[in-house]
């Protein structure tokens, strides 16, 4: 069996890849403000099987920032030793949906369990009747789980 190279979309197959994805941890979502300086904000998340969905209030600061540099970089990892990551770039596509956009919704039992993520649907649809959803279609794909993938500069001293 051959093992996918950091960089791959086959590493998305991969189970930590999978676990990530289904986990109930925060992405962290990179991405450049207006005046050149990177950002890093933690952001709920939902795996569709073909991109990363995010949402948020469409006057988002962040929303403008995407719009004019869509290229990003998320992570989802675990804190647990031995510590698995996942390392998405993509480029974001943004919208304005009218509603709750369905992968949040999804993503809000995911995080909460059904009845608190209901309810915290009901909450967020009463604050408005719109919302910005980014979606993030993987163009590269890396892991490193410190078994069998290490950080590149570990990996190269061990041979």
């Amino acid at each position: 069996m051959s093992v996918a190279v950091q960089g791959s979309l086959a590493l998305l197959n991969d189970p930590v890849a999978q676990t990530l994805l289904r986990s109930a941890i925060p992405a962290r979502l990179a991405y450049v403000w207006h005046d050149g300086t990177p950002r890093v904000v933690p952001i709920w998340f939902q795996w569709t099987g073909e991109e990363v969905v995010m949402c948020g209030p469409v006057d988002a600061p962040k929303m403008d920032a995407l719009k004019a540099h869509p290229s990003v970089s998320l992570t989802i990892d675990d804190t647990t030793w031995p510590y698995k990551t996942l390392m998405i770039r993509g480029t974001a596509q943004t919208a304005i949906v009218d509603g709750m956009v369905p992968e949040y919704a999804q993503a809000a039992v995911r995080y909460f369990g059904e009845e608190q993520g209901r309810a915290w649907c009901g909450q967020i649809t009463a604050m408005s009747d719109q919302m910005a959803r980014i979606a993030v279609r993987p163009e590269w794909v890396g892991i490193i789980d410190f078994e069998t993938r290490f950080p590149s500069a570990i990996a190269n001293k061990m041979g």
